[in-house]
């Protein structure tokens, strides 16, 4: 069977950016990302989650970091020079982004936010992020996706 393109696969292949695609076997509903990792045979250090939050500005961010970390909403204030962030509600993400929830990903969203990286991805020659949709993962280099997102790289996640 062929492998069905998400847009963010058309992205990459658009701006000749190299990646490796994953695909992992699902049901309706997102699995967590420790999961994914491992149903897609990767460390769950290298497998990233993109988390959308909104400042106290109004401003909404992403925030894309470890699957096996937990975002510390200070330090994501601190990096997108907030006040405060809080995470939007489930029930807003299709609005915002065009994805669902376990198929968001930090390309091709519905409109450009300011987009975080945690910096333990500059620590890796390839990254994984959802290709789009659930089921569908690709592998990258992290300058890579941090360049195509107009991203920056920062301490985002708490000490576990």
């Amino acid at each position: 069977m062929a492998e069905q393109k998400t847009n963010v696969m058309r992205l990459l292949d658009q701006k000749k950016i190299p990646y490796c695609a994953h695909s992992y076997p699902h049901g309706d509903t997102a699995v967590d990302g420790v999961t994914v990792a491992g149903l897609i045979g990767k460390p769950a250090e290298s497998v990233f989650k993109t988390l959308v939050a909104r400042g106290a500005s109004k401003s909404i961010y992403v925030f894309v970091i470890p699957v096996c970390g937990e975002l510390d909403l200070k330090l994501a204030a601190k990096a997108a020079g907030e006040k405060s962030v809080e995470m939007i509600h489930v029930s807003e993400i299709n609005a915002l982004t065009g994805y669902v929830r376990g198929g968001c990903s930090p390309l091709g969203m519905k409109k450009q936010f300011r987009t975080f990286f945690d910096s333990s991805c500059l620590d890796r020659e390839s990254i994984v992020v959802s290709a789009g949709k659930i089921g569908a993962q690709v592998e990258l280099s992290p300058r890579e996706l941090i360049g195509l997102t107009r991203g920056a790289a920062a301490a985002l996640t708490k000490e576990l």
